[in-house]
C-alpha cells in the first residue's frame, strides 16, 4: 500500500470560471492560475504523484510551459494516471476550503467527474466542503484550497 498527501490553494479574481473537482460553479470569481486553476485535481495529481514517488504537479506540468496554458486539468489528471498506471486506487478523500458559494449542490457531480477520470467507482471518491469560519485569505473569499488524500495498491 502507498499513501499519498496533496495539497492546492489558488487566489480569486472576479471574471475569471471556477473550476472544481471537473465542474464549473457559478460564481463571480475564478482561480487566477497557469491553468483551468482546478484546486481539487491539482490536490489529487500531487496526492497521486507523491504516493508513488514520482515528485509533484509542478515537475510533470510547469506552470510556465506554453503547452499548459488554460489546459483542463482533468488533461492533467489523465496524464497524471498514465504516470500511476502500475497502481490500482483503493481510496481517495479530498476536502475543499471555499467560503462562498456552498459547494453541497455540486458534490456528486464532482464525485462523478473524477471518478469518471480515474477509472474508479464513484464509491471510492470521496469529496468535502467546509469553510474557514471567515479566517484567513479563504475566509475573506480572496482563495480557495484543497487537499487529497489518495490510497494505492
Amino acid at each position: 500500500m502507498r499513501i499519498g498527501h496533496g495539497y492546492d490553494i489558488h487566489r480569486l479574481a472576479e471574471g475569471l470560471p471556477l473550476r472544481l473537482g471537473g465542474v464549473t460553479i457559478p460564481h463571480s470569481k475564478g482561480c487566477v492560475a497557469h491553468s483551468d486553476g482546478d484546486v481539487v485535481v491539482h490536490a489529487l495529481c500531487d496526492a497521486l504523484l507523491g504516493a508513488v514517488a514520482a515528485g509533484d504537479i509542478g515537475l510533470h506540468f510547469p506552470d510556465n510551459a506554453p503547452e499548459f496554458k488554460s489546459i483542463d486539468s482533468m488533461v492533467l489528471l489523465g496524464k497524471t494516471m498514465n504516470l500511476i498506471k502500475d497502481y490500482i486506487i483503493s481510496n481517495i478523500d479530498i476536502t475543499i476550503e471555499l467560503e462562498v458559494p456552498k459547494l453541497r449542490p455540486y458534490i456528486d457531480q464532482m464525485r462523478a467527474e473524477l471518478s469518471k477520470a480515474l477509472g474508479v467507482e464513484t464509491s471510492m471518491v470521496s469529496v468535502k466542503a467546509t469553510t474557514t469560519e471567515g479566517l484567513g485569505p479563504i475566509g475573506r473569499g480572496e482563495a480557495v484550497a484543497a487537499t487529497a488524500v489518495v490510497l494505492l495498491n
